[in-house]
């Protein structure tokens, strides 16, 4: 599918940014101004962003057990917005630094949050999960992965991370799914992104016909 609008970066004017908090995440505040469908330019706008860098998701997958590899931990996210399960279930995710590939931070995370060790990495997409206030960007994996050793508390103590690492049949993850029980839409997308591809996936990596 090709881009529906003409519009690129070039039709956006960048009057101001100015960094109004820094914290464990940072917030700028930009004025612009960008081009209208009309042709002409929209009167200057303030937008307060949240820069939080940009990420990696992965999804293990074991073709052989035909299961995924699943964590929860606590999100003050949900907590915030007055959920009552304010402990969701996730992928594995972690922060692009300075310097890392997508893919060794998908390794590392796999093996911080649920001791997994995952190979034959295969690029699932790039999104961003709240363009409308947020700069991240997601790049996401499926991995192939031996679920059987996975369980257990995981996660970094300077970081401040219990997680919680399970793994669970692939079609109850994707039942879970449809019937709206996750709410963390990285894990969502993934799991209907391995609908469509998990017989080709387990073609390729069992050499099954």
């Amino acid at each position: 599918m090709t881009n529906p609008t003409r519009f690129t970066r070039g039709d956006v004017e960048l009057i101001a940014r100015e960094t109004r908090f820094k914290g464990y995440f940072q917030v700028d505040e930009y004025t612009l101004r960008h081009r209208k469908y009309d042709g002409s330019f929209s009167d200057p706008i303030k937008r307060e962003i949240f820069e939080r860098g940009h990420a990696v998701v992965c999804l293990p997958y074991d073709p052989v057990r035909d299961e995924v590899v699943l964590i929860e931990q606590f999100r003050p996210g949900a907590y915030a917005s007055g959920r009552e399960d304010c402990w969701l279930v996730e992928t594995i995710a972690g922060i692009i630094e300075k310097g890392e590939s997508p893919e060794d931070v998908a390794k590392r995370e796999a093996f911080e949050e649920a001791g997994c060790e995952i190979s034959d990495l295969v690029e699932a997409g790039n999104f961003m999960p709240s363009a409308g206030g947020c700069s991240e960007e997601n790049v996401l994996f499926i991995a192939r992965c031996d679920a059987r050793t996975i369980s257990g508390h995981h996660g970094l103590d300077d970081e401040g991370e219990d997680i919680r690492a399970f793994t669970l049949a692939f079609d109850q993850a994707l039942e879970a799914a449809i019937q709206g029980k996750l709410v963390n839409m990285s894990l969502v997308t993934a799991l209907f992104w391995l609908s469509f591809k998990r017989q080709d996936l387990r073609s390729r990596w069992l050499g099954l016909k």
